[in-house]
């Protein structure tokens, strides 16, 4: 799916993330005519992370009344396009009061904390990177990762 449908969906049902400015590639799910979630990848935030083989999971949101396993089969869908693309690993963090369900449920693995971002410490106006701040950037997440 495209980006801006996509960015509307999480829009309209993420709990804590605004849409994101780029993306790899989008997957939807639907039951039956109903779009039910999307998953969003793109190139990793942290650039020590961007290797050319690695992307990000930036977003995946499905609605409430979406059947059990919906974000799991979001993750798996993004693994196997991200694979056929090449690539040899998926990245995505997670908040810590989070239970990572999900990506446990796809085969996921915890790597690592990461501390929480401090105000003002993303992006950089010399280079035309300008980050809105939010405050789930302020919290303490877990970094997963998918490889073959």
């Amino acid at each position: 799916m495209d980006l801006k449908d996509a960015n509307l969906f999480v829009l309209n049902y993420h709990r804590h993330n605004k849409p994101v400015v780029g993306h790899r590639f989008s997957i939807g799910a639907v039951v039956g005519e109903d779009l039910i979630g999307v998953v969003i990848v793109g190139r990793p935030i942290a650039r020590k992370n961007d290797d050319g083989l690695t992307a990000e999971v930036v977003r995946t949101c499905v609605k409430p009344e979406s059947p059990k396993g919906a974000n799991s089969f979001l993750y798996a869908c993004a693994w196997r396009a991200w694979r056929a693309m090449g690539g040899q690993k998926l990245i995505t963090y997670t908040l810590q009061d989070e239970s990572g369900a999900s990506l446990r449920g796809a085969g996921w693995k915890i790597i690592g904390e990461v501390s929480p971002a401090k105000r003002g410490a993303w992006g950089c106006e010399r280079l035309g990177r300008i980050r809105q701040w939010q405050p789930i950037f302020g919290q303490k997440k877990f970094k997963w990762e998918k490889t073959t």
